[in-house]
């Protein structure tokens, strides 16, 4: 069997070429850009540049292997490994510039995801993760991998919450409303762009709870496995799975109080 360890480091890899490449081309990416399920949901040619390097790089160094991208990419494979590929995670920033948007690859055994990278193009910010093994960030400024911890508030009214919205206008509203609800009870709120980035972000402890719905798992696959491997509670909906259809990701100390709210705004 394939150590997860073995996994990570062709997925390190192959996530810095395409963060490579991605910084190359990011300038004329607004050049060549098509939308998908709406008109603010867009796609652009270095997004499939980077899933194809990916793909190419994955496969030719485990040919057997399954592979799912979020621009098209869907082979199943023969040796129980799937790599889960969102070559732009925040392609919308992407073309405004902002400093968030990552490659995240995960490797999936069996179904499990067992590694995991998410690469911060513009800050070279890597987090990385296998399952059992712990979760890391370096950086250019911090080469030696740093292990995560999340953080631990005190109350709702002190953690403060990273959120993101969906696409279609029907669901936007209802996330609006949601939001609406939730501000005057918690810190504050984020919005950065970016799933993978954001998981990442609750890891690292620079926010407290992280929760979207919509996410498919290209999303989310690395990303939440760095966020559990840091000691988040990584779950959904009381008594629905993860990203099924809300995905959150919280510290232990407010878990039980965010994930109720959550629950009885999401469905009231």
């Amino acid at each position: 069997m394939t150590h997860p360890n073995e996994l990570l480091e062709l997925a390190v890899a192959t996530a810095d070429e395409a963060a490579a490449l991605i910084a190359r081309e990011r300038t004329g990416a607004g050049a060549d850009v098509d939308t998908k399920s709406s008109p603010t949901d867009v796609v652009t040619a270095v997004d499939r540049a980077a899933e194809e390097l990916i793909t190419r790089r994955l496969l030719a160094a485990r040919p057997d292997d399954g592979l799912l991208g979020e621009e098209g990419a869907d082979r199943a494979g023969t040796s129980g490994v799937r790599w889960v590929v969102d070559p732009v995670d925040g392609t919308v920033n992407l073309l405004y510039g902002l400093p968030a948007f990552s490659v995240s690859i995960a490797a999936e055994v069996h179904g499990q995801v067992v590694a995991g990278v998410v690469h911060n193009v513009l800050t070279g910010e890597r987090y990385t993760a296998t399952a059992g093994g712990g979760s890391f960030e370096s950086s250019p400024a911090q080469p030696e991998p740093v292990r995560l911890r999340g953080s631990s508030p005190v109350s709702l009214e002190q953690t403060l919450v990273l959120t993101g919205f969906g696409y279609r206008v029907e669901q936007r509203r209802v996330q609006g409303a949601v939001v609406a609800e939730l501000l005057p009870v918690v810190r504050d709120i984020r919005r950065h762009g970016s799933s993978a980035l954001d998981l990442c972000t609750v890891a690292a402890g620079r926010v407290d709870a992280y929760y979207e719905s919509g996410l498919k798992p290209w999303d989310h696959a690395a990303g939440a496995l760095v966020a559990a491997e840091a000691g988040l509670v990584v779950t959904g909906l009381p008594g629905r799975a993860f990203a099924d259809p809300l995905a959150i990701a919280v510290a232990p100390s407010v878990a039980g109080p965010f994930v109720e709210l959550l629950d009885r705004l999401h469905w009231s």
